[in-house]
């Protein structure tokens, strides 16, 4: 785990944390390329769930003092069976209180940018309305899309990467890398055109020739 110092810099860069699941990273190609990457911005606290908590205890009050330090929430994770790692939905459980994350007096998250980073080991063909999965990537991640809207978040659209299984081989690894060090430089220095981002399917789209 890095807990990265992120009062730091410019008075106006925003903070991020990246929550990173990934039940076995040693077999990672993708994700803990990005977790490390991650790292290397001062101006983000990026956290591996499943390296902190092996026994799955969380510490409710130090991960809601995480949100409330940040401007931006990042799940970085595999999409498993179209949702995420188990830690991810047991850390959603026992921190998104109500009281604190929702309810009446629940606005602590109010406002913060929420988005998800994925790698999804199918073709992105597999997700469409005609594909093998029947739904696409924003259809398949509603539920944090709503878990976003109960908890007063701004919801953006995935960074996704598809076919992970055979993205080292094909060499794809890097320029998705790359393009994450832009979204991450861009949500710190508060740059992302958010309202076209909120509209896009897969936010990694951004940063191709035709996204520009």
């Amino acid at each position: 785990m890095t807990d990265t110092n992120t009062t730091e810099g410019n008075k106006h860069s925003k903070k991020v944390l990246v929550l990173f699941a990934h039940p076995a990273p040693a077999r990672s190609e993708v994700n803990v390329p990005l977790f490390n990457e991650a790292k290397l911005n001062k101006h983000v606290t990026a956290v591996d769930l499943y390296a902190q908590y092996p026994d799955f205890n969380i510490n409710i009050e130090r991960e809601q003092q995480r949100l409330v330090d940040h401007d931006v929430i990042v799940f970085l994770f595999p999409l498993y069976w179209y949702s995420t790692p188990s830690i991810l939905k047991e850390w959603q459980d026992l921190v998104l209180e109500y009281g604190f994350a929702y309810g009446h007096e629940g606005t602590a998250l109010k406002d913060k940018l929420f988005l998800c980073a994925i790698s999804a080991g199918g073709k992105e063909k597999a997700y469409q309305s005609e594909g093998f999965n029947h739904y696409t990537i924003r259809q398949l991640l509603q539920p944090l899309e709503q878990m976003a809207q109960i908890t007063h978040m701004n919801y953006i659209a995935p960074f996704a990467i598809f076919g992970s299984r055979t993205a080292q081989e094909e060499h794809r690894v890097a320029e998705h890398k790359e393009k994450w060090r832009t979204l991450l430089t861009q949500l710190t220095t508060n740059t992302l055109d958010t309202e076209k981002a909120k509209r896009m399917e897969n936010l990694a789209d951004l940063y191709t020739s035709e996204g520009n």
